[in-house]
């Protein structure tokens, strides 16, 4: 398939089109880079030995997007364009709200125009909230995210339900994942955040390389057994292959699905200094902060029907994870403002 990945640049993007290559995919690229960088393009086309097709635009932009959808013959979408940060999210809520619904109603409004039926949408387990049980799975309530970034991929997953109710022959797949982490084999592409990090890895990496000073835990009174937080750390490249698996579901049983891609085991931010601590060897300067607003105590999902109905299963480790992003991290000190 002639596949379009909206926000293909970025840390997830990235690794699914690598994914999507070596599944025997074609890929076209729409970015406008604000979150990622150009050198991007040339990495994968490095890792997958393919030339790559490449747009910068904003996905909210409908002109120059339909001309592509047009040009490009695209026959499948995946959406994973927008603003990312939780906590920036909790600062400027507007601007979240309007970046990531209006590209989604940009991109759907052609889809339907130009009749292109698959979609894969790039959501998150932000949408659950206040975990209503744990492990969480597709059937758990999701009406209370506890910030305005994951009240954005809750709007739009209803967006695209409506859609799918109106127009019943789009085929969509909603990917709730957990925690993305660690980095592509080659140590060629990774994550590599804008200022101070706020995921757990990344800053943990960062701090190890000597970009930051020290890492900062935020809070230890959480009711959980060591009193971090507990989260369900998948590894990028699990993901991404999930994304194909999602894809190939599209295209054999069309509808509407939704799938928590996640390992089903909670890691604590202790456990996972801890296990980045024995594969570096490295002893991180840490030190203990308050809590940050928007973060639950424990969350981690029931992964056993993307299992049953993809065939999909996380394969990595948090050693894995650690391992990875530390080696992606070594050779890349600055992220992609290194030398290549």
């Amino acid at each position: 398939m002639n596949v379009l990945l909206t926000g293909g640049a970025g840390f997830i993007g990235s690794h699914t089109a690598i994914a999507l290559l070596e599944s025997g995919h074609d890929i076209v690229i729409a970015d406008n880079f604000c979150q990622s960088s150009k050198e991007v393009i040339s990495r994968l086309e490095e890792i997958s030995g393919h030339s790559i097709r490449h747009y910068e635009i904003d996905v909210a932009d409908r002109s120059p997007l339909k001309e592509i959808c047009m040009n490009e013959k695209i026959d499948a979408v995946m959406h994973f364009a927008g603003l990312k940060s939780v906590t920036k999210s909790l600062d400027e809520p507007l601007l979240y709200y309007e970046v990531n619904l209006s590209s989604i109603l940009s991109l759907c409004d052609i889809m339907v125009e130009l009749d292109i039926r698959n979609l894969v949408f790039s959501s998150s387990a932000t949408v659950y909230g206040e975990p209503e049980r744990i492990p969480l799975d597709e059937h758990c309530r999701t009406s209370k995210a506890t910030n305005p970034y994951g009240s954005t991929k809750l709007f739009i997953e209803q967006i695209l339900k409506d859609l799918q109710n109106a127009q019943p022959l789009m085929n969509i797949a909603l990917l709730r994942y957990f925690n993305p982490a660690g980095a592509h084999g080659s140590a060629r592409i990774g994550e590599d955040p804008e200022g101070v990090p706020n995921n757990l890895v990344p800053m943990v990496t960062q701090v190890a390389i000597g970009n930051l000073e020290e890492l900062v835990v935020h809070g230890d009174d959480y009711d959980t057994a060591d009193g971090t937080c507990v989260r369900d750390f998948i590894h990028v490249c699990d993901l991404a292959e999930g994304h194909v698996a999602a894809l190939s579901k599209l295209t054999s049983a069309p509808g509407l699905v939704v799938y928590n891609l996640g390992t089903g085991r909670g890691k604590s931010v202790k456990e996972v200094i801890e296990a980045f601590e024995d594969i570096s060897g490295i002893a991180l300067n840490k030190r203990i902060g308050p809590r940050r607003p928007g973060d639950v105590p424990i969350t981690f999902c029931d992964p056993s029907l993307a299992e049953r109905e993809l065939g999909w299963r996380a394969k990595r480790t948090i050693v894995d994870i650690c391992r990875d992003a530390w080696r992606w991290q070594q050779k890349n000190p600055k992220g992609y403002k290194s030398t290549a």
